[in-house]
């Protein structure tokens, strides 16, 4: 009888200071949760993990049940509720029996009541059966708990950021999982966990310290002395005890046909600690230095007076859905247009008001709008600041893309209604729903051509590079207002296992 795989994806990143809520809706970024096969038609042979592991049940001639796939931007706790509605399909498959089972979960989902939601799913699971094998595949900002190590039996996790690696990290534990199935390989983890709160900003390969543990932790897999090696930079804007920079490695104990648990968990752990070691020496370079946004804006400015191939990207990295924003801090903005920069494209700016006001006018429509600044930000004592603007009314849309990539590539997603003001220096991309600019459908879908503006001012932190970095003549990051702001004194935490670096002398 063929085997029978479970494969089910639940990924939040908590922002705890967020202001943002999170229903059961905003799961399917605002569709709602995609359940059976509604679940495998959404994410077959996309860029990740959930397709990896549709692939490895394909491969393996084993039946593929999809109980659920639900994704929401980041945002702040999930109510208990809507926790419950997520797993209960996911326990009710695996508890209708199955051989294994593959998760693409996030790794800092924090929910009403829980600080490790991934965490708990695990120990779920081992409740309703002890020896499931379970293969885990987590985001790069994970913050790992004990208790998500000791219930998993193969974790792995992005190595890029931007995230274009995802299938691939699911791929890879897939197989190892695959294999064990098959008595072919025995794995055993080692990790660890360093008292590093480290910014966003300084997370990609190219930026700081990670770039050389990735290349390391690569090399360990190449070589063959470890079957997977991954490093976890955390999610700082969750405040949590389990909130740091963490490592876990999986080593393989079966060799010539000899099981060797004590030299296998040896070899994970020599290489788990060089990884964190390696963050730990470096751990000044996780602290990011903002610019004043007056000379950002400033230095922009001086740039796009010259001759050059390609827009300048302005950085709006404070106010990012992607981590749990608003996207409607109008500082940036604000300071785009003071300074009388020309020929800008934004995307994008979230009020639902401002695009009913556009879509009742009509294209070509002149309005006067109060744009953005409608959410308060308690958590950092932060007011919603709206931005008086006139403009004309140049698009219309209905918000339904779909990424061309390298991020997410093929999947559709839904911005809400989108309508475009233009207010002759800029053309404004106004949507209904939250959406990070990673991709350039967000301005084709309304028919702005990004590489031929002068400048590009994007809500995101590091994933617009996945799409825009490849057209940038220049990149320009400009340090606003917002629930991610990357100085992380703003922020009042209550949670974090103290002393902590760079908050704490140590």
């Amino acid at each position: 009888m063929s085997k029978r795989f479970v494969i089910a994806l639940i990924k939040h990143e908590t922002n705890t200071f967020s202001p943002i809520a999170t229903p059961l809706s905003a799961f399917g970024h605002g569709n709602g949760p995609s359940y059976g096969e509604d679940a495998r038609a959404a994410f077959a042979g996309s860029n990740t993990a959930f397709a990896a592991f549709l692939d490895i049940a394909r491969r393996e001639g084993a039946e593929a049940l999809t109980p659920i796939a639900a994704e929401s931007w980041p945002s702040n706790r999930a109510t208990r509720a809507t926790f419950e509605a997520l797993l209960q399909p996911l326990e009710e498959a695996v508890r209708a029996g199955c051989d294994a089972c593959f998760l693409d979960l996030h790794g800092a989902m924090v929910v009403e009541g829980c600080d490790d939601a991934e965490g708990e799913i695990l120990r779920r699971l081992r409740r309703i059966r002890a020896d499931l094998p379970i293969a885990v595949t987590f985001d790069y900002h994970t913050n790992l708990s004990p208790d998500s190590v000791a219930n998993a039996s193969v974790i792995t996790g992005y190595k890029t950021y931007p995230h274009v690696d995802m299938y691939e990290a699911g791929l890879l534990a897939g197989d190892i999982l695959a294999r064990s199935l098959r008595g072919q390989v025995r794995p055993v983890m080692a990790w660890g966990w360093l008292p590093l709160v480290s910014s966003v900003m300084r997370h990609a390969p190219e930026d700081g310290p990670s770039g050389d543990i990735l290349a390391y932790a690569r090399a360990m897999e190449k070589s063959g002395r470890v079957l997977a090696a991954t490093l976890l930079p955390g999610f700082p804007h969750a405040d949590t005890p389990y909130t740091g920079v963490s490592a876990v490695v999986v080593a393989d104990a079966l060799a010539d046909a000899v099981v060797d648990v004590k030299a296998a968990q040896a070899a994970a752990q020599e290489v788990c600690e060089r990884m964190l070691a390696i963050a730990w020496e470096r751990r000044a370079e996780y602290v990011f230095h903002p610019e004043p946004l007056k000379e950002s804006m400033a230095r922009a400015r001086a740039l796009g007076a010259g001759r050059h191939e390609g827009p300048i990207l302005l950085i709006d990295h404070c106010d990012n859905c992607g981590s749990g924003g608003t996207q409607d801090v109008m500082l940036v903005v604000e300071e785009i247009l003071r300074q009388n920069l020309d020929d800008v494209a934004i995307a994008p700016i979230r009020d639902r008001l401002a695009v009913a006001q556009m879509v009742e006018a009509g294209i070509g429509s002149n309005v006067n709008l109060r744009l953005g600044g409608k959410t308060d930000m308690p958590a950092i004592g932060l007011a919603g600041r709206p931005l008086q603007l006139a403009g004309r009314v140049r698009t219309i849309t209905d918000g339904e893309i779909v990424f061309s990539g390298p991020m997410y590539t093929g999947l559709k997603s839904h911005l809400g209604r989108t309508a475009v003001l233009d207010t002759g220096r800029a053309q404004i991309v106004v949507t209904e729903r939250h959406h990070e600019p990673f991709d350039l459908v967000i301005f084709r879908h309304c028919g702005i051509e990004p590489t031929k503006k002068r400048f590009i001012m994007l809500k995101s932190r590091i994933h617009y590079r996945a799409g825009f970095k490849p057209i940038a003549a220049h990149i320009v990051e400009c340090a606003g207002a917002g629930v991610t702001n990357a100085d992380l004194s703003v922020y009042r935490y209550g949670k974090l296992a103290r002393p902590i670096y760079p908050l704490d002398a140590i």
